[in-house]
């Protein structure tokens, strides 16, 4: 894949899922999602969040399982402030991950290579 390709599906996905929007969206539902600890705040999911948008865009589309192994090597680095360790921030980055998935136009919800 060229750069030109990568920064074609990076701009499809900005605009189909904005940033703004799928923040607010986990920011609203984070405390419903069945991996949520009781004692953890936004502060500790919000990175996570972040992390699966920011990776996504990164990864081209690739399957989360695919990259999980990357995703949690880097976790630590990535985390800012967030209590979380990658074992409690996994299914949050996945959760994100699935949501741009979900909500790609048909013809970008496909791995790209």
């Amino acid at each position: 894949m060229s750069n030109h390709d990568e920064t074609d599906v990076g701009a499809a996905v900005v605009q189909a899922i904005d940033p703004g929007e799928y923040r607010e969206h986990f920011h609203r539902e984070f405390r419903f999602a069945p991996y949520y600890s009781a004692g953890r705040e936004w502060p500790d999911y919000e990175p996570a969040y972040r992390y699966g948008y920011d990776c996504y865009l990164h990864c081209r589309g690739r399957r989360f399982e695919e990259v999980e192994p990357a995703l949690a090597a880097q976790w630590n680095r990535c985390r800012a402030a967030s209590r979380l360790h990658w074992t409690e921030a996994r299914e949050a980055v996945r959760d994100g991950w699935h949501h741009i998935e979900r909500n790609l136009p048909h013809a970008l919800d496909r791995p790209l290579r």
